[in-house]
């Protein structure tokens, strides 16, 4: 088979094997009583889904790490990418453990998060700055810029950290982290084929799908949700992909949606303390908003796939 197929192959398995385990998982955390712990400052329509099945992320991530080393040859860029998704993934178990077990709804510390969060994208950066370079691609330019590895290593750093838990702010809507991971990585798996990073093409569709996979079950209504395992581990492998293949000034295009709901916290954080106690929205993260608004969960999740299309899309445009 041509090599050109491989990350649609590599889409096609990893979207079986969450399809075809993806029951199993559903049952077998239920019997493990790893039910959903909820917030109770979240919104209140939420609380009708505590004791759903969570981590399901091990799903996502067990989906992509078969689908990738079935086609050799792993190469360094693909072991680096399992590297950061099994990390950042096993971050988001501890995470997600801690919040069912200890009966803790916050989880880990975020001190403690974040502070394993950076240690693997330090690792990250180093590795793409001393074996990739410190050049990235501009957006619409088709030219590339030289940063010093002084200004680089902590830019890196930053984009897998950024992803990461921008992907982990999305994911609070049923299907919506899910569906908008596998929009991103589908356009993402384009742009990195085209520049000749094939392995880095499968990785993406691995990921594509795994998220396309676990959408049947996280679904409005959601049979199971990814918690920060699965989250966690989706943005920091765009966020390595992005990394490995110099494009991670065009990752804020493709995954445009992810920044807005990031923006949506930041912005309701500083509104909150520049006007004394005001909200700018009724709720962030931006989907809380409208949830907040009345608008079905479903058509919450529909939209905002449109959004990320459109985004995926313009991210393509700026590149091939």
């Amino acid at each position: 088979m041509p090599a050109s197929f491989w990350p649609l192959c590599s889409a096609l398995v990893a979207f079986f094997v969450s399809l075809v385990a993806g029951s199993r998982t559903i049952a077998y955390l239920r019997r493990l009583k790893l039910g959903q712990q909820i917030r109770s400052d979240g919104p209140k329509s939420h609380l009708g889904k505590a004791g759903t099945p969570t981590m399901g992320g091990i799903l996502i991530v067990v989906a992509i790490v078969l689908a990738v080393i079935i086609f050799p040859p792993l190469t360094h860029n693909t072991i680096l990418m399992l590297f950061a998704t099994i990390g950042f993934g096993v971050i988001g178990f501890l995470d997600d453990f801690i919040k069912i077990v200890a009966k803790r709804s916050l989880g880990l510390r975020a001190r403690e998060k974040l502070v394993a969060q950076f240690g693997i994208a330090v690792l990250v950066a180093l590795y793409a700055s001393a074996r990739v370079g410190t050049d990235l691609l501009v957006p619409f330019v088709g030219q590339s810029i030289v940063f010093p590895p002084f200004v680089y290593i902590p830019f890196t750093t930053l984009v897998v950290v950024g992803a990461a838990n921008a992907v982990n702010l999305t994911d609070g809507v049923d299907g919506l982290a899910a569906g908008s991971t596998s929009i991103s990585a589908i356009a993402l798996g384009f742009i990195v084929y085209f520049l000749g990073y094939r392995d880095l093409s499968l990785f993406c569709g691995a990921v594509a799908g795994a998220c396309f996979g676990f959408t049947w079950f996280n679904a409005p209504p959601a049979q199971v949700f990814m918690g920060d395992t699965g989250s966690l581990a989706l943005g920091a492998a765009l966020g390595t992909a992005a990394i490995l293949s110099k494009t991670s000034l065009v990752l804020p295009i493709v995954g445009g949606l992810f920044v807005i709901v990031t923006l949506s916290v930041i912005l309701q954080v500083l509104y909150f303390k520049l006007t004394q106690g005001k909200r700018l929205f009724k709720m962030a993260p931006l989907h809380h908003h409208f949830e907040l608004l009345g608008m079905p969960e479903s058509r919450i999740t529909i939209r905002f796939w449109l959004v990320a299309l459109v985004f995926a899309v313009l991210g393509l445009y700026a590149m091939l």
